[in-house]
């Protein structure tokens, strides 16, 4: 209800019951009765059927996946959000509810996704790039420099390897991860396998006003910007929450990592 009033037309005029209302959900307070230990209802997040996928590997004999979490702090590895990644069987899920349970609180509104349908496209990646040999990250260094030479003056987008070529921004299966708070990290499996990105939770779509990776659509929105975080989910306060997941296996223990 708070996001839907906070995005009504500017100048919408309100009751003194609204405004009261509307200060009250702004509130951080505890539910009456639902004590630190009681049970909350793990919030969707995302779900994903292989056929509309391609190149997501999924564990013999199922064919969807589904990301929840628990919408707090705290609770996954290192005090980061506890994601729980689950592989079903489509056709062995009983009744769809149409309106997912929700917790009487959260930690953080950020964790609470608005619904949002999705058009896959297929793009191409290419590895971060601390992650290249010296040799082409200085070809790339070069080039780069380059083409600030010959732009003809301050204000024109100048193209980069790690904003516009290398990995792609926003919500995606697969592909690279980026790594620019921590720097790369090599994480493995406790089965001894390498973990692989499987999924990246991002808060903005894309970067700036308008990049390289701005749908059409969207750059011939009035207002581009507008456009650019759907989810409304914010994690790490703005950033981008990376999920690994076995080579091997998808079904052994994931890994997190926030960027």
């Amino acid at each position: 209800m708070l996001r839907e009033a906070e995005n009504l037309v500017p100048g919408t005029s309100f009751t003194e019951e609204d405004r009261a209302l509307l200060a009250t959900l702004r509130e951080e307070h505890e539910a009456p009765g639902l004590g630190e230990t009681a049970p909350v209802p793990l919030l969707p997040v995302a779900q994903f059927f292989t056929k509309d996928v391609p190149g997501l590997e999924a564990p013999q004999g199922t064919d969807l996946v589904q990301v929840l979490w628990c919408p707090f702090d705290g609770h996954g590895r290192q005090g980061t959000v506890a994601v729980d990644v689950r592989w079903r069987d489509s056709s062995r899920c009983g009744e769809v509810l149409a309106t997912p349970p929700l917790p009487e609180v959260v930690g953080f509104d950020g964790y609470v996704p608005e619904p949002c349908t999705i058009a896959p496209e297929q793009v191409v990646e290419h590895e971060y790039i601390e992650l290249l040999d010296a040799e082409l990250q200085e070809r790339i260094e070069e080039w780069e420099v380059r083409l600030e030479e010959e732009a003809e003056d301050d204000e024109e987008d100048i193209l980069s390897y790690q904003g516009d070529l290398s990995i792609a921004p926003g919500w995606k299966i697969g592909g690279f991860a980026a790594w620019n708070v921590t720097g790369p990290a090599e994480i493995t499996c406790s089965c001894g396998s390498p973990l692989r990105l499987f999924l990246t939770i991002a808060t903005y779509e894309w970067g700036g006003t308008v990049s390289s990776w701005t749908p059409l659509e969207d750059r011939q929105a009035p207002s581009p910007q507008d456009n650019k975080h759907p989810t409304e989910v914010r994690p790490g306060r703005d950033g981008v929450l990376n999920v690994f997941a076995c080579a091997a296996d998808p079904r052994h223990e994931h890994r997190i990592v926030l960027q």
